[in-house]
């Protein structure tokens, strides 16, 4: 039997345990930082597959080691994220979330489930293959700074360091079974955007005795759109969004102060670092030139994420012979963002979909919503594909 062939014989006998951890993860979620149990999990899990195990990296990271034959050859790292995000689930399932208020709704159990099948399968075949894989389970993706950057800082890129690393993440737009890839450009840079907008409060029948932060605040939101109609590259992709605004006044009372939240994303350093000044100057002047005044704060969020262009074709066209062509599609640019860039900012880095959509079973909500759900037979295809990646770029 062919080493293809035996990789996806063992993701089809592993198929029913993998579905079970990520149900389990599923029914168990942790937010970031805090994915103590999870982590455990994880470990217990790659110990019984003859795995060897780092626990702690970061807190709640954990790192597994699988050598192959001659493992200095070449080594690889495969990376899933664990956490959950505070939201509540309205699934009505047998693995539906335990913990109130908590929700694996971007797919993080099923990165972490499939990431386990995939080392439960490289380490049936280690003798079959030359090389180290290093498997990375990191926490915090959904928080700044963003585990990654905190596992990086820990070490988990030295001793041993890898020669490329493989990223994957489940896509809802993309049916199960097929799997896309896009060389170069991917994701997003992603900052957070936090004002405070200070007036002067009182009764709202009388605003000339007042300074309206209500209003002052409606005018930086529009004005600032003009960072990206007339100031950006046409060529640029970014994006400016505000998604919270409380200002805490009445229908007859004018308040003191307005909070305002947002996100600005971009593809491109030198832009993001221009943004931000212009951004910051034009909020504070409006504010003072209607009287009041603005503090405005940018949190550096992650970096754009790229993909080598050259191990990403060659992941594509492993991906083909697996899979077969028909299921290999091309991605689109993504103004979502994902620390995983921290990673593409250190080593050769292919960071690819899977799609986990199932029309028939209405199995369509998007990532980050309260209905979000996986067509679990992704799994299979997950830990096979994984596996695969990675034993062929060790011999390549």
């Amino acid at each position: 039997m062919s080493l293809k062939e035996k990789i996806k014989t063992l993701a089809t006998e592993y198929a029913a345990d993998v579905i079970s951890y990520r149900r389990h993860l599923h029914a168990h979620p942790e937010l970031s930082f805090e994915e103590v149990q999870t982590a455990k999990f994880v470990a217990d899990q790659l110990e019984s597959f003859g795995v060897k195990v780092q626990r702690g990296v970061a807190d709640t990271g954990v790192v597994g080691i699988i050598e192959g034959k001659n493992p200095s050859k070449k080594i690889i790292a495969l990376r899933a994220d664990m956490d959950a995000l505070p939201i509540e689930e309205k699934n009505e399932v047998t693995y539906k979330s335990q913990n109130n208020g908590v929700m694996h709704a971007c797919g993080h159990d099923a990165h972490t489930a499939s990431l386990l099948g995939t080392s439960r399968i490289l380490s049936a075949i280690k003798n079959e293959f030359e090389g180290t894989v290093k498997l990375i389970f990191q926490p915090g993706e959904e928080k700044i700074p963003g585990g990654a950057s905190l596992m990086i800082k820990a070490g988990v890129l030295q001793n041993p360091r890898p020669a490329n690393i493989l990223g994957q993440h489940v896509m809802t737009m993309i049916p199960a079974g097929k799997v896309g890839f896009r060389e170069g450009m991917y994701m997003a840079s992603a900052d957070e955007i936090y004002v405070t907008v200070k007036g002067k409060g009182g009764h709202a029948a009388m605003p000339d005795k007042n300074i309206d932060p209500i209003l002052i605040a409606s005018h930086i939101i529009i004005a600032l759109q003009q960072i990206v109609s007339r100031n950006c590259d046409p060529r640029i992709p970014c994006v400016l969004s505000f998604g919270n605004i409380i200002g805490k006044g009445a229908t007859n009372v004018i308040p003191e102060e307005v909070k305002i939240e947002g996100t600005f994303r971009t593809l491109n350093e030198a832009w993001r670092k221009e943004a931000h000044v212009k951004m910051k100057k034009m909020a504070e002047a409006i504010a003072e030139g209607m009287g009041g005044s603005c503090e405005f704060t940018i949190l550096n969020g992650y970096p754009f994420l790229k993909n080598d262009p050259a191990l990403t074709q060659r992941m594509k066209a492993n991906a083909e012979e697996l899979l077969g062509k028909e299921n290999v599609i091309d991605l689109d640019l993504w103004m979502a963002a994902e620390d995983f860039a921290y990673y593409t900012q250190e080593l050769d880095a292919c960071f690819y979909r899977l799609g986990v959509r199932n029309d028939a079973r209405g199995i369509t909500s998007g990532v980050h919503t309260a209905t979000f759900d996986i067509d679990e037979a992704a799994l299979q295809t997950g830990s096979a594909l994984m596996a695969w990646l990675a034993v062929k770029e060790l011999g390549n």
